[in-house]
C-alpha cells in the first residue's frame, strides 16, 4: 500500500501516471519540480524510509541505456533502469549505499527507453544486443505497480535481435506465463542457500518457491539464467551451496538453462562503510573482509576459494561457455 506519492511536474500528464493515480486514489498526491528534490535531498534516513516507501513518478531524462560491466555471451551489453530500489531488503544490496532514499522511483517514460534501444541497436548491425533489466531495483517484484513486464516483452518480442535479461528474486511470474515465450528473454532468478536468504533477504520469496517458478517458467518454454550473486562466505558455505545448486538443478532440464553466473560479495569503499553505519550490528559486515583497489570484499584467498569451490561444481551440471564469473 502506497500512502504518499510525489509526481514530477513533466511527468504529470503521462498516461501512465494517469493509471496509476487512479488505482490509488487514496494515497496523497504530493506535485514535485523533479525527483531529485524528494530522492536526492540530505538528511534522510534510508532505514526509516525502507519501513514505508513513498513511491515518486518521474521521467527519465539523459542516459537511458548505458553500458553494462557484465555479460552472459553476448558482445554488446547494455543495462537500463525504469525503477530505482527495490520491494526487497537485502542487507548486501548496493542500492543502501548509492542512495540517501529508500523511496521508489518509476519513471514512466517506457516509450522512451525502447526508443533508446533501438537506436543503441541500430549502432551494432546485424549483431545481438543485451539489455539487463535489475540493476537498480527487481525487474518483477514491484510488476503490479510498474506493468513493467506487459510493457517490454511484446517490445522485445517483436525485436528478434534485442535480447531482455529479467534479473529478479520475484515468484510474480505472471506476465510471462500469460504470453507464449520467446528465445530473446531470459528470465534470471538470483538465489543464495535458504540458512542466509531467510535473515539477510528480507521479504524475498523462500528459495523453493523462486526455484518452482523458474521450473514452471522453464516448462512453458522460457529461457532460464540462473545468479548465485553474491556468494556469501559462512563457514560450511560448502555443503550450503553444495544444497543449493542440487535443489536447483534437480529441477531444471540442463536446456532449459541458458546461463550461470556468479561472484562474491564485493562493494565500493563508501557504499559499504554507508551501509556498516545503517546496519553496524550486522554480522555479514564483520565478515573477513578487505579493501583492494576501492572495493571491499572477503579476503583475497577466501575469495579465491570460494570462488573456484563453486564454480568446480557448477561445471559438474552445466558447460563452461554458459558460466560467468561476475
Amino acid at each position: 500500500m502506497i500512502d504518499t506519492i510525489y509526481v514530477e511536474g513533466e511527468a504529470a500528464s503521462h498516461r501512465r501516471v494517469g493509471a496509476l493515480l487512479a488505482r490509488h486514489r487514496r494515497a496523497l498526491v504530493v506535485p514535485v519540480d523533479g525527483y531529485g528534490e524528494v530522492f536526492n535531498r540530505s538528511q534522510q534516513s534510508f532505514r526509516l524510509q525502507k519501513r514505508k516507501p513513498s513511491l515518486i513518478l518521474a521521467e527519465k531524462r539523459g542516459n537511458l541505456v548505458l553500458e553494462a560491466p557484465y555479460g552472459i555471451g553476448g558482445e554488446r551489453n547494455f543495462y537500463f533502469s525504469h525503477v530505482l530500489n527495490c520491494l526487497y531488503d537485502c542487507r548486501y544490496c548496493f542500492l543502501q549505499g548509492m542512495y540517501r532514499s529508500a523511496h521508489y522511483v518509476l519513471f514512466v517514460n517506457y516509450e522512451d527507453f525502447q526508443e533508446e534501444m533501438l537506436r543503441t541497436a541500430d549502432r551494432f548491425p546485424g549483431e545481438q544486443v543485451y539489455f539487463f533489466s535489475g540493476y537498480d531495483g527487481d525487474s518483477l517484484a514491484l510488476e503490479s505497480l510498474t506493468g513493467f513486464a506487459e510493457e517490454f516483452l511484446p517490445f522485445f518480442a517483436e525485436n528478434s535481435r534485442l535480447v531482455l535479461e529479467l534479473r529478479t528474486k520475484s515468484v510474480a511470474i505472471r506476465p510471462l506465463l500469460a504470453r507464449e515465450a520467446f528465445p530473446n528473454c531470459v528470465a534470471a532468478f538470483s538465489f543464495t542457500p535458504g540458512a542466509l536468504s531467510k535473515p539477510l533477504e528480507r521479504g524475498v520469496p523462500p528459495v523453493a518457491q523462486r526455484i518452482a517458478a523458474a521450473a514452471k517458467l522453464a516448462a512453458r518454454g522460457w529461457r532460464i539464467g540462473l545468479r548465485f550473486d553474491p556468494l556469501l562466505y559462512t563457514p560450511g558455505y560448502e555443503s550450503l551451496y553444495g544444497e543449493l545448486f542440487e535443489n536447483v538443478f534437480r529441477a531444471l532440464a540442463p536446456e532449459a538453462i541458458h546461463s550461470v553466473g556468479f561472484g562474491a560479495f564485493r562493494l565500493p569503499r563508501d557504499y559499504f562503510a554507508r551501509m556498516a553505519r545503517l546496519y553496524p550490528e550486522e554480522r555479514l559486515f564483520a565478515s573477513p573482509l578487505e579493501e583492494r583497489s576501492g572495493m571491499v570484499s572477503y579476503a583475497a584467498v577466501v575469495e579465491q576459494e570460494m570462488t573456484e569451490f563453486c564454480r568446480n561444481r557448477l561445471r559438474e551440471r552445466v558447460a563452461e561457455e554458459r558460466l560467468f564469473a561476475y
